[in-house]
Protein backbone atom coordinates (compact mmCIF):
# COMPACT_ATOMS: atom_id res chain seq x y z
CA UNK A 1 0.00 0.00 0.00
CA UNK A 2 3.04 2.49 0.90
CA UNK A 3 4.71 1.06 -2.51
CA UNK A 4 1.69 2.41 -4.02
CA UNK A 5 1.36 5.57 -2.70
CA UNK A 6 5.03 6.35 -3.03
CA UNK A 7 4.42 5.37 -6.86
CA UNK A 8 1.58 7.80 -7.27
CA UNK A 9 3.23 10.36 -5.70
CA UNK A 10 6.58 10.22 -7.67
CA UNK A 11 3.72 10.03 -10.96
CA UNK A 12 1.89 13.18 -9.73
CA UNK A 13 5.33 14.74 -9.35
CA UNK A 14 6.85 13.86 -13.14
CA UNK A 15 3.36 14.87 -14.63
CA UNK A 16 3.98 18.33 -12.62
CA UNK A 17 7.45 18.76 -14.15
CA UNK A 18 6.55 17.53 -17.46
CA UNK A 19 3.91 20.51 -17.28
CA UNK A 20 5.82 23.11 -16.42
CA UNK A 21 9.06 22.26 -18.60
CA UNK A 22 6.13 22.39 -21.93
CA UNK A 23 4.66 25.52 -20.73
CA UNK A 24 8.53 27.17 -20.63
CA UNK A 25 10.37 25.53 -23.39
CA UNK A 26 10.69 27.60 -26.66
CA UNK A 27 9.66 25.57 -29.99
CA UNK A 28 12.96 24.05 -31.17
CA UNK A 29 11.71 24.98 -35.10
CA UNK A 30 12.03 28.61 -34.08
CA UNK A 31 14.36 30.70 -36.25
CA UNK A 32 15.99 27.32 -37.84
CA UNK A 33 14.34 28.52 -41.29
CA UNK A 34 17.04 31.36 -40.69
CA UNK A 35 20.41 29.06 -40.73
CA UNK A 36 21.11 29.49 -44.29
CA UNK A 37 21.50 33.19 -43.73
CA UNK A 38 25.45 32.14 -42.58
CA UNK A 39 26.06 31.58 -46.68
CA UNK A 40 27.53 35.36 -46.69
CA UNK A 41 30.35 34.46 -45.12
CA UNK A 42 31.13 31.75 -46.77
CA UNK A 43 34.07 30.82 -48.86
CA UNK A 44 34.42 32.87 -51.61
CA UNK A 45 33.08 31.35 -54.92
CA UNK A 46 34.06 31.29 -58.66
CA UNK A 47 31.25 32.48 -61.10
CA UNK A 48 32.41 30.54 -63.28
CA UNK A 49 29.80 27.85 -64.39
CA UNK A 50 31.78 25.40 -65.50
CA UNK A 51 33.45 24.84 -62.09
CA UNK A 52 30.56 23.42 -60.24
CA UNK A 53 32.73 22.39 -57.13
CA UNK A 54 33.36 25.87 -56.41
CA UNK A 55 30.30 27.32 -57.65
CA UNK A 56 27.94 25.47 -55.30
CA UNK A 57 29.70 23.40 -52.69
CA UNK A 58 31.24 25.81 -50.57
CA UNK A 59 31.78 25.31 -47.38
CA UNK A 60 31.71 27.47 -44.32
CA UNK A 61 34.46 28.53 -42.02
CA UNK A 62 34.48 25.56 -39.42
CA UNK A 63 31.87 23.85 -40.65
CA UNK A 64 31.19 21.06 -44.07
CA UNK A 65 30.11 21.79 -47.48
CA UNK A 66 26.10 23.06 -47.67
CA UNK A 67 25.35 22.10 -43.95
CA UNK A 68 22.78 25.09 -43.44
CA UNK A 69 21.07 24.06 -46.36
CA UNK A 70 17.69 21.64 -46.40
CA UNK A 71 17.55 19.05 -49.26
CA UNK A 72 15.74 21.16 -51.42
CA UNK A 73 17.71 24.01 -51.17
CA UNK A 74 20.63 21.87 -51.83
CA UNK A 75 19.19 20.58 -54.76
CA UNK A 76 18.30 24.17 -56.32
CA UNK A 77 21.78 25.33 -55.90
CA UNK A 78 23.31 21.98 -57.43
CA UNK A 79 20.44 22.75 -60.05
CA UNK A 80 21.58 25.86 -61.01
CA UNK A 81 25.49 26.43 -60.94
CA UNK A 82 26.35 30.09 -59.94
CA UNK A 83 23.25 30.38 -58.07
CA UNK A 84 25.15 30.00 -54.56
CA UNK A 85 27.96 32.87 -54.89
CA UNK A 86 24.33 35.46 -55.85
CA UNK A 87 22.97 34.15 -52.94
CA UNK A 88 25.96 35.07 -50.61
CA UNK A 89 26.28 38.00 -51.99
CA UNK A 90 22.08 39.22 -51.86
CA UNK A 91 22.41 37.82 -48.45
CA UNK A 92 25.79 40.44 -47.50
CA UNK A 93 23.68 43.05 -49.44
CA UNK A 94 20.84 42.56 -47.18
CA UNK A 95 23.49 42.78 -43.43
CA UNK A 96 24.61 45.82 -45.04
CA UNK A 97 21.72 47.40 -45.71
CA UNK A 98 19.54 46.20 -42.39
CA UNK A 99 22.57 47.63 -40.34
CA UNK A 100 22.34 51.07 -42.00
CA UNK A 101 18.70 50.97 -41.69
CA UNK A 102 18.24 50.27 -38.32
CA UNK A 103 21.30 52.18 -37.53
CA UNK A 104 19.65 54.87 -35.40
CA UNK A 105 17.44 51.98 -33.78
CA UNK A 106 18.17 50.60 -30.28
CA UNK A 107 18.69 47.20 -32.15
CA UNK A 108 20.80 48.35 -35.30
CA UNK A 109 20.78 44.70 -37.13
CA UNK A 110 24.04 43.66 -35.10
CA UNK A 111 25.63 40.33 -35.93
CA UNK A 112 27.45 37.73 -33.82
CA UNK A 113 30.41 34.88 -34.43
CA UNK A 114 28.82 32.67 -37.38
CA UNK A 115 31.87 29.91 -36.77
CA UNK A 116 30.16 27.60 -34.24
CA UNK A 117 26.86 27.55 -35.85
CA UNK A 118 25.12 30.18 -34.03
CA UNK A 119 22.74 32.82 -36.44
CA UNK A 120 24.11 35.53 -37.73
CA UNK A 121 22.04 37.84 -35.98
CA UNK A 122 21.74 36.20 -32.68
CA UNK A 123 18.96 34.28 -30.91
CA UNK A 124 16.20 37.47 -31.69
CA UNK A 125 14.78 35.43 -34.77
CA UNK A 126 13.66 32.92 -31.93
CA UNK A 127 11.12 35.78 -31.33
CA UNK A 128 8.04 36.53 -33.88
CA UNK A 129 8.77 40.34 -33.07
CA UNK A 130 9.31 43.25 -35.52
CA UNK A 131 13.04 43.01 -35.68
CA UNK A 132 12.65 39.50 -37.05
CA UNK A 133 10.09 40.51 -39.49
CA UNK A 134 12.35 42.81 -40.92
CA UNK A 135 15.47 39.85 -41.18
CA UNK A 136 13.11 37.74 -43.60
CA UNK A 137 11.89 40.52 -45.42
CA UNK A 138 15.34 42.04 -46.26
CA UNK A 139 17.42 38.87 -46.67
CA UNK A 140 14.72 37.60 -48.95
CA UNK A 141 14.48 41.06 -50.89
CA UNK A 142 18.91 40.47 -51.21
CA UNK A 143 18.25 36.52 -52.76
CA UNK A 144 15.68 37.91 -55.36
CA UNK A 145 17.46 41.14 -56.16
CA UNK A 146 21.04 39.34 -56.26
CA UNK A 147 19.77 36.20 -58.57
CA UNK A 148 17.98 38.50 -60.84
CA UNK A 149 21.20 40.50 -61.43
CA UNK A 150 23.01 37.73 -61.92
CA UNK A 151 21.06 36.39 -64.49
CA UNK A 152 21.55 39.44 -66.44
CA UNK A 153 25.49 39.32 -65.76
CA UNK A 154 25.38 35.61 -66.95
CA UNK A 155 27.27 34.34 -63.66
CA UNK A 156 23.80 31.43 -63.51
CA UNK A 157 23.48 28.87 -66.04
CA UNK A 158 20.21 28.61 -65.89
CA UNK A 159 19.28 31.76 -66.88
CA UNK A 160 19.92 35.09 -68.91
CA UNK A 161 18.64 38.35 -70.12
CA UNK A 162 14.96 39.29 -69.53
CA UNK A 163 14.08 39.18 -73.64
CA UNK A 164 10.33 38.82 -72.89
CA UNK A 165 9.96 42.57 -73.58
CA UNK A 166 11.47 43.04 -77.51
CA UNK A 167 10.13 45.09 -79.95
CA UNK A 168 8.85 48.77 -81.34
CA UNK A 169 6.60 49.66 -78.09
CA UNK A 170 6.63 54.03 -78.38
CA UNK A 171 6.15 56.64 -80.90
CA UNK A 172 9.84 57.62 -80.12
CA UNK A 173 11.40 54.04 -77.67
CA UNK A 174 11.29 50.42 -78.05
CA UNK A 175 11.67 47.73 -76.14
CA UNK A 176 15.35 46.39 -76.31
CA UNK A 177 18.49 45.61 -74.30
CA UNK A 178 19.04 43.01 -71.02
CA UNK A 179 16.81 43.32 -68.68
CA UNK A 180 16.92 42.07 -65.28
CA UNK A 181 15.59 38.84 -64.94
CA UNK A 182 13.14 39.80 -62.10
CA UNK A 183 10.86 36.55 -62.94
CA UNK A 184 13.94 34.18 -62.71
CA UNK A 185 14.92 36.20 -59.30
CA UNK A 186 11.51 35.97 -57.69
CA UNK A 187 11.00 32.59 -58.34
CA UNK A 188 14.25 31.21 -57.30
CA UNK A 189 13.89 32.87 -54.56
CA UNK A 190 10.40 31.99 -53.26
CA UNK A 191 11.73 28.10 -53.62
CA UNK A 192 15.10 28.23 -51.79
CA UNK A 193 14.20 30.95 -48.85
CA UNK A 194 10.27 29.47 -48.22
CA UNK A 195 12.11 25.86 -48.49
CA UNK A 196 13.60 26.56 -45.14
CA UNK A 197 10.62 27.04 -43.58
CA UNK A 198 8.35 24.35 -41.36
CA UNK A 199 5.28 24.04 -39.50
CA UNK A 200 2.40 24.99 -40.02
CA UNK A 201 1.90 27.84 -37.19
CA UNK A 202 1.63 31.63 -36.94
CA UNK A 203 5.49 32.07 -36.89
CA UNK A 204 5.36 29.79 -40.04
CA UNK A 205 3.05 32.23 -41.65
CA UNK A 206 4.55 34.75 -40.23
CA UNK A 207 8.10 34.11 -42.43
CA UNK A 208 6.34 33.23 -45.30
CA UNK A 209 4.41 36.50 -45.14
CA UNK A 210 7.14 38.66 -44.45
CA UNK A 211 9.73 36.30 -47.26
CA UNK A 212 6.91 37.17 -49.79
CA UNK A 213 6.63 41.51 -48.40
CA UNK A 214 10.69 41.58 -49.00
CA UNK A 215 9.77 39.96 -52.47
CA UNK A 216 7.29 42.03 -53.51
CA UNK A 217 9.27 45.38 -52.92
CA UNK A 218 11.79 44.37 -55.55
CA UNK A 219 9.34 43.31 -57.98
CA UNK A 220 7.14 46.61 -57.68
CA UNK A 221 10.65 48.67 -57.87
CA UNK A 222 11.29 47.73 -61.45
CA UNK A 223 11.79 50.42 -63.25
CA UNK A 224 12.24 50.95 -66.99
CA UNK A 225 15.54 52.54 -68.45
CA UNK A 226 16.74 53.92 -71.53
CA UNK A 227 19.58 54.91 -73.83
CA UNK A 228 19.50 57.12 -76.37
CA UNK A 229 20.50 56.71 -80.50
CA UNK A 230 20.72 58.94 -82.83
CA UNK A 231 23.47 61.73 -84.48
CA UNK A 232 24.85 63.58 -82.22
CA UNK A 233 23.11 62.60 -79.61
CA UNK A 234 19.53 63.73 -80.43
CA UNK A 235 17.92 60.89 -79.05
CA UNK A 236 15.32 59.89 -82.12
CA UNK A 237 14.78 56.70 -80.77
CA UNK A 238 15.37 54.94 -77.24
CA UNK A 239 16.24 51.69 -76.49
CA UNK A 240 14.74 50.68 -73.00
CA UNK A 241 14.86 47.52 -70.98
CA UNK A 242 13.91 47.01 -67.17
CA UNK A 243 16.28 47.53 -64.67
CA UNK A 244 16.57 46.46 -60.98
CA UNK A 245 15.88 49.07 -57.97
CA UNK A 246 18.94 50.35 -56.38
CA UNK A 247 18.89 48.40 -53.12
CA UNK A 248 19.35 50.99 -51.08
CA UNK A 249 15.29 51.84 -52.19
CA UNK A 250 14.14 48.51 -51.56
CA UNK A 251 15.84 48.74 -48.16
CA UNK A 252 14.12 52.20 -47.46
CA UNK A 253 10.76 50.91 -48.58
CA UNK A 254 10.79 47.93 -45.78
CA UNK A 255 12.08 50.57 -43.15
CA UNK A 256 8.82 52.26 -43.92
CA UNK A 257 6.80 48.80 -43.48
CA UNK A 258 8.85 47.85 -40.04
CA UNK A 259 8.37 51.39 -38.77
CA UNK A 260 4.01 50.68 -39.63
CA UNK A 261 4.55 46.84 -38.81
CA UNK A 262 1.32 44.81 -38.73
CA UNK A 263 0.82 42.86 -35.22
CA UNK A 264 -1.31 39.83 -36.01
CA UNK A 265 -3.26 36.73 -35.45
CA UNK A 266 -3.84 33.35 -37.09
CA UNK A 267 -8.00 32.61 -38.14
CA UNK A 268 -8.87 29.38 -38.51
CA UNK A 269 -9.82 29.63 -42.25
CA UNK A 270 -8.52 28.95 -45.27
CA UNK A 271 -5.03 27.77 -46.50
CA UNK A 272 -1.81 28.06 -44.32
CA UNK A 273 -0.20 29.91 -47.13
CA UNK A 274 -2.90 32.43 -47.66
CA UNK A 275 -2.35 35.73 -46.27
CA UNK A 276 -6.22 35.37 -45.37
CA UNK A 277 -5.03 33.41 -42.78
CA UNK A 278 -3.53 36.42 -40.87
CA UNK A 279 -5.87 39.05 -39.34
CA UNK A 280 -5.13 41.93 -37.39
CA UNK A 281 -4.20 42.03 -33.60
CA UNK A 282 -6.53 44.78 -33.39
CA UNK A 283 -10.04 44.52 -34.66
CA UNK A 284 -10.06 48.20 -36.04
CA UNK A 285 -6.93 47.99 -37.96
CA UNK A 286 -7.46 46.96 -41.61
CA UNK A 287 -5.50 43.47 -42.39
CA UNK A 288 -1.77 43.19 -43.47
CA UNK A 289 -1.52 43.38 -47.52
CA UNK A 290 1.59 41.74 -49.70
CA UNK A 291 3.89 44.71 -49.15
CA UNK A 292 3.61 45.26 -45.11
CA UNK A 293 5.58 43.39 -42.52
CA UNK A 294 3.89 41.08 -39.60
CA UNK A 295 5.00 39.88 -36.62
CA UNK A 296 2.99 38.57 -33.08
CA UNK A 297 5.57 39.38 -30.05
CA UNK A 298 6.47 42.42 -28.39
CA UNK A 299 9.98 43.37 -28.78
CA UNK A 300 12.49 43.46 -26.14
CA UNK A 301 13.51 47.26 -24.83
CA UNK A 302 17.04 46.23 -25.87
CA UNK A 303 18.32 48.77 -23.10
CA UNK A 304 20.41 46.82 -21.67
CA UNK A 305 22.84 43.81 -22.88
CA UNK A 306 20.83 40.43 -23.52
CA UNK A 307 23.70 37.54 -24.47
CA UNK A 308 20.58 35.09 -25.30
CA UNK A 309 19.39 37.40 -27.35
CA UNK A 310 22.97 38.35 -29.02
CA UNK A 311 22.36 42.24 -28.24
CA UNK A 312 25.01 44.90 -26.14
CA UNK A 313 22.33 47.06 -25.30
CA UNK A 314 22.69 50.56 -25.51
CA UNK A 315 25.61 51.37 -23.40
CA UNK A 316 28.21 53.79 -25.58
CA UNK A 317 25.78 54.10 -28.46
CA UNK A 318 26.14 57.60 -30.05
CA UNK A 319 22.56 59.81 -29.65
CA UNK A 320 21.95 63.23 -31.03
CA UNK A 321 20.99 65.41 -28.37
CA UNK A 322 18.48 67.65 -30.04
CA UNK A 323 16.65 64.99 -31.56
CA UNK A 324 13.10 63.16 -30.03
CA UNK A 325 13.14 60.60 -31.91
CA UNK A 326 14.60 56.91 -31.61
CA UNK A 327 18.00 58.30 -32.14
CA UNK A 328 17.93 61.19 -29.62
CA UNK A 329 19.56 60.93 -26.38
CA UNK A 330 16.65 60.36 -24.47
CA UNK A 331 15.28 57.48 -25.79
CA UNK A 332 18.68 55.59 -27.32
CA UNK A 333 19.82 55.98 -23.59
CA UNK A 334 16.72 54.85 -21.84
CA UNK A 335 16.72 57.35 -19.58
CA UNK A 336 20.09 56.46 -18.23
CA UNK A 337 21.97 59.99 -19.59
CA UNK A 338 24.72 60.48 -22.10
CA UNK A 339 28.27 62.03 -21.89
CA UNK A 340 29.74 64.29 -23.94
CA UNK A 341 33.09 64.89 -25.82
CA UNK A 342 34.72 66.61 -27.91
CA UNK A 343 36.88 64.73 -30.10
CA UNK A 344 39.48 65.49 -33.21
CA UNK A 345 38.89 63.87 -36.64
CA UNK A 346 41.28 64.07 -39.70
CA UNK A 347 39.80 64.23 -42.60
CA UNK A 348 40.80 65.18 -46.54
CA UNK A 349 40.08 68.64 -47.25
CA UNK A 350 40.99 71.28 -50.08
CA UNK A 351 40.98 68.91 -52.54
CA UNK A 352 42.22 70.30 -56.11
CA UNK A 353 42.41 68.17 -59.56
CA UNK A 354 45.84 67.94 -61.54
CA UNK A 355 45.77 67.84 -65.48
CA UNK A 356 45.90 64.44 -66.15
CA UNK A 357 44.78 62.96 -63.62
CA UNK A 358 45.46 63.21 -60.34
CA UNK A 359 44.10 64.57 -57.20
CA UNK A 360 45.41 66.11 -54.35
CA UNK A 361 44.47 66.96 -50.89
CA UNK A 362 44.84 68.79 -47.64
CA UNK A 363 44.61 66.53 -44.49
CA UNK A 364 42.29 69.25 -42.04
CA UNK A 365 41.71 68.81 -38.30
CA UNK A 366 37.58 68.72 -37.44
CA UNK A 367 36.42 69.21 -34.21
CA UNK A 368 33.23 67.20 -33.46
CA UNK A 369 31.37 66.75 -30.38
CA UNK A 370 30.19 63.53 -29.78
CA UNK A 371 27.47 62.28 -27.23
CA UNK A 372 27.41 58.65 -25.94
CA UNK A 373 25.01 56.90 -23.86
CA UNK A 374 25.84 55.64 -19.78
Amino acid sequence: MIFCSIRAALLISLIAVLSVLARTAKPRSRGRGSRWWSLAYSEEPTNLVVDFQRANLVSLKGSSPLLPLRKKQQRLVRDNPGAMAAIGRGVKVAITECKHQLRKRRWNCPTTDYARGKNIFGKIVQKGCRETAFLYAITSAGVTHALSRACREGLVSTCSCDYRRRGPSGLDWEWGGCSDNIEFGAKFSRQFVDAAERGKDLRYIMNIHNNEAGRTHVVAGMRRQCKCHGMSGSCTVQTCWMQLPPFRAVGEGLKDRFDGASRVLVTNRGNVRRRALLKPYHPEHKPPSKKDLVYFESSPDFCFPDVSLGHGGTLGRSCNESSIGLDGCDLMCCGRGFKTENREEHSRCNCTFHWCCQVECKMCKMKKIVNSCL
